[in-house]
C-alpha cells in the first residue's frame, strides 16, 4: 500500500482515502463517489476495510460486527475503486505496539463520556492510515460528527498532508441514518429506530418556527425518544459544534445530537443547526 500511494504522488496522481470498517452501505458508497470526484483524471481512491480492534470496548460488540468482505470488494469494484486496503490486526498492531493518539477534552465528551477510549482508538487508526496511505483528502461521514471534529482536530495540530472532507447524512426514506449496526436491529426495533429521526425532526420543525431555546429543544428530543417504548437515551442534546460543549442559546453553528439503545443496538444520529444566511438571529436546521 505505501509503494502504491508513493508511485501515485510520484506521478503526481491525487489520492482520496475512504476509511471504512467494512459492511458498506449507501452511505459509505456516497463517500467513495465523492473521493471519486475529488480523485478526476488520473487519481487514486482507496477504500480501507479495517474493523479496528481499539476503539471498541471491552463490553463491546467488536465479534459480533458485521463483516461482508466478498460483497464489500463486490460493491467497491462496481464503483471503480483503484485499491482496497484491508490489512490485518497484526500487521496494524503487531506486537508490542505501544502508541495512542488523544485528542484533548473533544474527547471525552458525548460519546467519548459514554464510551471511554472510543476516540483514542479512532484517531489512532485513522493517523495510521492517513500515513500509510498517504491522501491528500479523506472522506467521513457526518453521522459521525464528533468524531469528524476530533480528526479534523488531529490533522490541524499534526499539520498532515490530508484534507479532513465530511460529507451528508444518507437516511433510509423513512430517515433512519445508515449504519452499519442497523443490521442488528430485529423488525419491531427497525421501526421503532425512526425514533431518532423523529426526536431530531421535531427540533427541526420548532428551529424553523423560530425557537433558539437550547434547553427547550433538548427537551423535545427527550419527549419524543421517550414516547417510543423500545428506545433507552444514552445522551439528547445541543451541543457548540466545534467545542462540543453544551449550549443554553442558538448563537452560532451547532448540533444536536443522540444516542439511544433499540433493544440491544446503540445508534447515533444528529443535525447540524447553523445561523441563517440574512444574520437577523434565525436558524436553519440539516438532517
Amino acid at each position: 500500500m505505501k509503494q502504491a500511494a508513493r508511485l501515485a504522488r510520484v506521478e503526481g496522481r491525487l489520492i482520496g482515502l475512504v476509511p471504512t470498517m467494512g459492511a458498506l452501505h449507501e452511505g459509505h458508497l456516497s463517500l467513495v463517489r465523492a473521493a471519486r470526484k475529488s480523485a478526476t483524471g488520473a487519481g487514486l481512491v482507496v477504500v480501507s476495510i479495517f474493523v479496528n480492534p481499539k476503539q471498541f470496548g471491552p463490553q463491546e460488540d467488536f465479534s459480533e460486527y458485521p463483516r461482508a468482505f466478498e460483497a464489500d470488494k463486490e460493491k467497491l469494484a462496481a464503483l471503480g475503486v483503484d485499491v482496497v486496503f484491508a490489512p490485518s490486526a497484526a500487521e496494524m498492531y503487531p506486537d508490542g505496539f505501544r502508541t495512542s493518539i488523544h485528542v484533548e477534552d473533544l474527547s471525552v465528551r458525548l460519546e467519548g463520556r459514554s464510551r471511554p477510549g472510543h476516540f483514542a482508538g479512532v484517531t489512532t487508526v485513522v493517523l495510521k492510515l492517513l500515513e500509510i496511505v498517504q491522501p491528500q483528502f479523506a472522506f467521513f461521514g457526518r453521522k459521525d460528527a464528533q468524531q469528524a471534529r476530533i480528526l479534523r482536530q488531529m490533522a490541524a495540530d499534526l499539520n498532515l498532508d490530508a484534507e479532513i472532507v465530511v460529507c451528508p447524512i444518507v437516511r433510509e426514506p423513512d430517515g433512519l441514518a445508515l449504519s452499519s449496526r442497523n443490521a442488528y436491529l430485529k423488525p419491531e426495533e427497525r421501526r421503532a429506530a425512526t425514533a431518532l429521526f423523529r426526536a431530531l425532526d421535531a427540533a427541526r420543525r420548532e428551529i424553523e418556527a423560530g425557537e433558539t431555546d437550547a434547553l427547550r429543544l433538548q427537551t423535545t428530543l427527550r419527549r419524543v425518544l421517550e414516547a417510543e417504548p423500545l428506545a433507552k437515551t444514552d445522551y439528547a442534546g445541543i451541543a457548540d459544534a466545534e467545542t462540543f460543549e453544551p449550549v443554553t442559546r442558538l448563537h452560532r453553528t451547532a448540533l444536536a445530537l443522540l444516542a439511544v439503545h433499540i433493544g440491544s443496538t446503540r445508534l447515533i444520529d444528529n443535525m447540524l443547526i447553523e445561523p441563517g444566511k440574512d444574520g437577523d438571529g434565525d436558524f436553519r436546521a440539516s438532517l
